[in-house]
């Protein structure tokens, strides 16, 4: 691995450094720069185009795989196939996360397609990071698709968080759920000067008592444009929410559009949506207590995402 992708790495999943009791697979510029497996988790490489299998044993527990992808130069258009096996009754955390680093005109650019099938009372905490760095003119672009099937009493804890950097994103998630599931997603934004930002979440509700939570923290400050769609449907008995909070600093511009489809006499589902600028008087109390303006407003923010 390069000195880039090692400072990429640090920032998207904490990494300092082989795991030595957990899978990993990185992947930098499109190839893979290192990867281990376990007992119960097995990496292997798709035969019919770029990108890995991720199967973990049935009853496996408290194991983590950790699967960051690194573009580190401009002019590089990055495409992978991740597909997640998760048997029955196992319990696992999976650490992802994607930076794209230009120094120079051309687009650096990562779309990941992660599919996730979650069998009978398994369980999934999925952690990722996006980020943006470089000096370079080329846009920094990261797309990611991500498709769940969760089965019988199965659950999956997303939380994803784009750090800054990145000037186009576009985030498309598809989940369906059986009987008993639960998918709980908390997604963190944050844009700035001319970037872009898309989020499109549809969740179909399918098998009786499952649910989902879906909860968007964002800030947009300068110019930069953000928009989020969700679309929950209920088809049984089940219960949806979904949330939108977002914080506007100068001329950025948010749209926020939360629907529901209640297609069932027992889908209980909720929407919320709030878009606003920072009070004035939040900004004071914090100068009263020593801070500028400037580092006021840093800690309002970080407290909202957080």
């Amino acid at each position: 691995m390069n000195r880039i992708t090692e400072k990429l790495l640090a920032a998207v999943s904490n990494w300092t450094g082989v795991p030595r009791n957990a899978a990993y697979n990185i992947r930098e510029d499109g190839q893979c720069a290192g990867r281990q497996s376990t007992a119960h988790i097995q990496i292997t490489s798709k035969t019919d185009k770029p990108g890995i299998d991720i199967t973990v044993a049935p009853g496996t527990r408290g194991e983590q795989v950790y699967i960051p992808a690194c573009v580190t130069h401009s002019a590089e258009n990055d495409l992978v196939y991740n597909d997640f096996y998760i048997g029955e009754n196992a319990d696992v955390t999976i650490v992802a996360g994607c930076g794209v680093h230009s120094d120079g005109e051309g687009e650096a650019r990562h779309n990941g397609v992660h599919r996730f099938f979650l069998q009978k009372g398994a369980r999934v905490r999925y952690l990722e990071k996006h980020i943006g760095t470089g000096s370079g003119s080329g846009a920094r672009v990261i797309d990611p698709v991500t498709e769940v099937e969760q089965a019988e009493g199965s659950t999956m804890e997303m939380e994803t968080t784009q750090i800054g950097g990145v000037d186009s994103t576009r985030r498309t998630m598809k989940a369906v759920l059986a009987a008993g599931a639960k998918l709980r997603v908390r997604e963190r934004i944050l844009t700035d000067g001319e970037q872009r930002a898309e989020t499109d979440f549809v969740v179909e509700l399918n098998g009786d008592d499952c649910g989902c939570d879906l909860i968007s923290r964002s800030v947009a400050k300068g110019q930069s444009h953000q928009a989020f769609r969700s679309l929950i449907r209920g088809n049984c008995r089940c219960t949806g929410h979904s949330e939108c909070d977002a914080i506007i600093i100068g001329n950025g511009t948010v749209n926020a559009a939360p629907e529901l489809g209640a297609n069932h006499a027992d889908a209980a589902l909720i929407h919320e949506a709030a878009i606003g600028k920072i009070a004035g008087e939040q900004i004071l109390k914090l100068c009263t207590l020593g801070l500028t303006e400037e580092e006021a407003e840093a800690k309002i923010v970080e407290g909202f995402l957080r």
